[in-house]
């Protein structure tokens, strides 16, 4: 087991060092210059000051110089100072947006694995029968719905119309921190990000189920007088839950880009609205360092995912 984890972890920082090397070379393919950033407006600056800032930012080096200063300076947990932030390291800055997004995520996964799984089980049993179908209508119109859409939708009909939840932020301004305000905050946009992917769990339970639901073992034990229940309970759906596990393991990849849309039009203060606010501003450093810290994250859950195979099955060896 720990062999195993120490390939998987060697193989995600190759990855982390390989998606670094995408956004820094996509950040220097965006139209503009770097040092745009940093200038005022309102206070012009002159030729020799802009060289004078660029020479001290290293951005008159060779670009491969320019990356492997930062990764090198990365790797000892300096990703530098925020640009919109004068005087803000960008390491605290990214911990400390963790949190609330890892509240929205965890909430919204937690509320589409429960939904998505007792409804595939369901439609397995139901087979053909109008509640399936009707849920594989609803999973696929799930499934079918970006998530920019769903959060716009969501946000008019819930808040502005019928006033259910807050429009926006983590909890209300002015007052006093208390869970339940946070929960009224979350429950919302927790939801949303919950619906595609509770409709994509749902369809793999589903077929995950029906195909379990026709092996020997499950025969054999309907043949016994098991309770009907149990057998799909206890016999059918742990075997099932496998494809179920590698769906939620990938899940989390595309949960970030759901959560980002999210805390944009909610005004959610995660890492989502971080990143879109420093691609708006061009912040860099911001961009950069927020980007490893997602990557570290979804490497992680991966890991933790192939970890858990060998819990649902005792067949399956990690080593």
């Amino acid at each position: 087991m720990l062999s195993f984890i120490a390939r998987r972890c060697a193989t995600g920082l190759l990855m982390l060092v390989a998606l670094s090397l995408l956004i820094f070379v996509l950040l220097r393919l965006a139209p503009g210059d770097p040092i745009d950033a940093y200038i005022n407006p309102s206070m012009p600056m002159s030729a020799s000051d802009l060289e004078t800032l660029r020479d001290r930012l290293g951005l008159d080096q060779p670009l491969p110089l320019q990356y492997f200063g930062w990764l090198r300076a990365a790797l000892s947990g300096d990703f530098g100072y925020s640009i919109q932030r004068s005087g803000v390291r960008v390491l605290p800055l990214v911990m400390e947006r963790i949190g609330p997004t890892a509240l929205l995520m965890g909430m919204g996964l937690a509320i589409a694995i429960i939904i998505g799984i007792a409804a595939g089980i369901y439609s397995a049993v139901r087979r053909n029968a109008w509640p399936d179908i009707a849920m594989s209508v609803l999973s696929f119109i799930g499934i079918s719905s970006p998530a920019f859409l769903t959060a716009l939708l969501g946000l008019y009909f819930f808040s502005v119309l019928l006033h259910w939840a807050p429009s926006g932020g983590m909890q209300t301004a002015g007052a006093p921190f208390s869970i339940a305000d946070v929960l009224a905050h979350l429950i919302l946009p927790a939801c949303l990000l919950s619906i595609g992917h509770a409709a994509l769990i749902m369809r793999y339970m589903r077929a995950s189920l029906l195909e379990v639901l026709n092996q020997d073992y499950v025969r054999t034990a309907r043949a016994k007088g098991v309770r009907e229940f149990w057998v799909i309970i206890k016999h059918a759906t742990r075997n099932a839950l496998l494809p179920v596990i590698t769906l939620i393991g990938s899940t989390v990849g595309i949960a970030v880009g759901g959560a980002i849309f999210l805390e944009s039009v909610f005004n959610w203060p995660g890492m989502g609205l971080l990143l879109v606010n420093a691609v708006g501003t061009r912040d860099y450093p911001v961009i950069m360092g927020a980007t490893l810290v997602i990557g570290v994250c979804v490497i992680l859950v991966n890991i933790l995912t192939d970890v858990a195979y060998a819990f649902v099955d005792p067949r399956i060896q990690v080593a």
